[in-house]
């Protein structure tokens, strides 16, 4: 009976544990954010990281995106002769839901691995001890400048990434499946409204926090040397990847 009851019980003791720990350094980034000094050099360094150097593979995912829900939404529509709404459905589609959940997993994928790779380097080789020996204080020096990035870069690594789906979608629909440009245009104007950009946008305010917060729980929370490392990695993308699947559901409800 006990092996069962700690069969049953272990998971759960490491997942409360773990939430735990989260949100005590969200809480700790939260009140270092407001504590001098501000590291603005780091901050833009992360911005560069973080925004910057995740361009290309934001405009590959989104144009590409753009361009197949193009293709597999003319097929559907097809069938009941309303291929003028393709426009309308890839849009929207990009807006509320594809533009902020695939650029957080693209960002999660390429920055987020690597902040807990750095960050878990640093843990592992005593260099976050050494920190704290200096009189420097690791959270605001390693999260702080991170998370704020990841706040302020994801929003406008949505916005491109809805942009070039939806030219894509033009592209796709207009060009190569020749529906009516006007059609096209005019139904994507009339049915879709400023704050179906505006709760993307918020969406990704939240994803960009969750990517870089998960990045450096990861990697602050890293033991076991080069091995350790490796596994805190590929944990922060899978973790990453789930939160903004269930925070997307849970801002959808709210917001639709």
């Amino acid at each position: 009976m006990n092996e069962i009851l700690a069969f049953v019980g272990r998971p759960f003791t490491v997942m409360s544990v773990g939430a735990g720990r989260l949100f005590l350094l969200f809480w700790e980034t939260l009140r270092m954010t407001f504590v001098p000094p501000f590291r603005f050099r780091l901050f833009i360094k992360q911005i560069e990281f973080i925004g910057v150097n995740s361009l290309s593979v934001i405009i590959l995912t989104g144009s590409f995106t753009g361009m197949v829900f193009a293709f597999q939404s003319y097929i559907g529509f097809s069938k009941f002769g309303a291929e003028y709404l393709v426009g309308t459905v890839v849009t929207l589609g990009m807006a509320r839901e594809l533009g902020p959940v695939l650029s957080a997993i693209m960002v999660a994928a390429r920055a987020g691995s690597a902040i807990t790779a750095e960050i878990g380097t640093m843990k592992v080789t005593e260099q976050i001890d050494a920190l704290s020996s200096l009189a420097v204080d690791p959270v605001q020096y390693l999260c702080v400048p991170r998370i704020l990035a990841g706040i302020f870069v994801m929003p406008l690594l949505n916005a491109i990434a809805v942009f070039c789906g939806t030219v894509g979608g033009v592209f796709v629909g207009v060009y190569i499946l020749g529906i009516n440009k006007t059609l096209y245009l005019d139904n994507m104007y009339r049915y879709i409204d400023l704050s179906d950009f505006m709760n993307g946008m918020i969406k990704s305010v939240v994803f960009g926090l969750l990517v870089t917060l998960v990045g450096c729980y990861k990697g602050y929370y890293t033991s076991g040397g080069a091995e350790g490392v490796g596994k805190a990695t590929t944990e922060s993308v899978v973790l990453a990847c789930i939160l903004i699947l269930v925070f997307d559901y849970i801002l959808t409800a709210f917001m639709f």
